[in-house]
């Protein structure tokens, strides 16, 4: 696991001295879980960072990391009479993927984060992560939807909106 975040640091380390080559991004994003994590899970957010290079005019390729987490839900039961209600568990994870995007026009694009999500906090393992997003942009922002998932004996998943700053 250190392996994978020595090669994403040099990645964006590399990117950062060769800054004419390519675009630097930070975004946030929130979004809604689903599938079983809906149920233990009330909000996905997140920060984002990431680097690519441009490969041609249409398609860029780069690494991205930050950190997202799935704030928990509270339960709420009765017992003996009283009610009771019990903090649901947050799971914080860092992703460390590589990431690509293709300009179907010049406003609009289609891209993947593939990499591995580690685990940053509560009960949850890290896991595969991928993430395809469909989204518009100018020369400054790009606007957003994208479906994560984080899979390890089992899939943490969201419908996220998001927003980047281009540097």
């Amino acid at each position: 696991m250190k392996k994978i975040v020595l090669v994403a640091i040099a990645v964006l380390t590399f990117g950062w001295a060769n800054a004419q080559e390519g675009k630097f991004k930070v975004g946030v994003h929130a979004g809604l879980p689903m599938g079983d994590a809906k149920d233990a899970f009330s909000v996905n957010l997140g920060a984002d960072v990431a680097y690519m290079f441009k490969i041609n005019d249409k398609f860029s390729a780069g690494a991205t990391t930050g950190y997202t987490t799935y704030l928990g839900k509270d339960y709420t039961y009765s017992f003996m009479g009283y009610s009771v209600t019990e903090k649901g568990e947050t799971a914080g994870f860092i992703p460390v993927a590589g990431t690509a995007q293709y300009s179907l026009i010049d406003s609009l694009f289609v891209g993947a984060d593939l990499g591995y999500a580690i685990k940053a906090g509560g009960d949850i393992d890290g896991g595969f992560l991928y993430q395809p997003k469909f989204g518009y942009q100018n020369e400054k922002i790009e606007v957003y939807a994208a479906y994560k998932g984080i899979s390890n004996n089992g899939t943490i998943s969201s419908l996220n909106l998001g927003v980047n700053y281009k540097f």
